[in-house]
């Protein structure tokens, strides 16, 4: 075998180890999410299983990373990432601005309007507003968040978000594991709020 692709299956293992570990998953969790066997996940860990695409896809999906950023081996020397928008549905685009599983993913994206339907997965989103006007909705909660203002919330709670009119929004999206959670400097004003509190005292106005 290629002495450059064996080194690229033998750091796929590892990789899957340090991601599992880092959202706080044990081998019985990702087998239930995955469909995978325990003794099977151990054993891509430990290396002594050869990864393949149907036991890299459900672990992608599962991790919600992309699968290039499984098998990919670390970059080295130039730190620059090189962009590439992904569509996401009639006008939306999304930037990817990390390139491998870690702490925390980070997005560019540019929302175009849609129905509101809400969702809830594991983990800690973060939303930075750059253009346009952005509604967030929380379980029964909602507010608005123009540019400069931030949002922050658990994502175990139904949420959804995307433009607050007929124009699409451009936010900068962070998503980590349950657990990670950003700090950001704000002024002690709140942001406006639609109902009730809004965010419930999860979301600050950027200074």
């Amino acid at each position: 075998m290629d002495t450059e692709l064996q080194r690229t299956l033998d750091a796929i293992g590892p990789r899957l180890r340090a991601l599992r570990r880092y959202r706080g998953l044990t081998l019985q969790a990702l087998a239930a999410a995955t469909g995978l066997s325990v003794s099977t996940l151990s054993r891509l860990e430990s290396g002594g299983r050869r990864p393949t695409l149907d036991l890299l896809i459900p672990l992608a999906r599962a991790h919600r990373v992309a699968l290039d950023q499984l098998v990919d081996p670390p970059a080295t020397g130039d730190p620059r990432v090189h962009l590439t928008p992904l569509r996401r549905g009639q006008g939306s685009v999304l930037v990817p601005l990390t390139r491998y599983p870690g702490r925390v993913q980070v997005f560019k994206h540019v929302l175009a309007p849609r129905e509101p339907r809400l969702v809830s997965h594991e983990g800690y989103e973060w939303l930075y507003v750059l253009a346009g006007e952005l509604r967030l909705v929380l379980g029964d909660r909602a507010c608005t968040l123009r540019p400069g203002e931030v949002a922050e919330f658990d994502t175990r709670e139904p949420h959804w978000f995307g433009p607050a009119d007929a124009h699409p929004v451009e936010i900068l999206h962070l998503y980590g594991p349950r657990g990670d959670q950003a700090v950001v400097r704000t002024r002690s004003s709140a942001v406006g709020h639609e109902g009730s509190d809004g965010t419930d005292g999860r979301s600050a106005t950027g200074s």
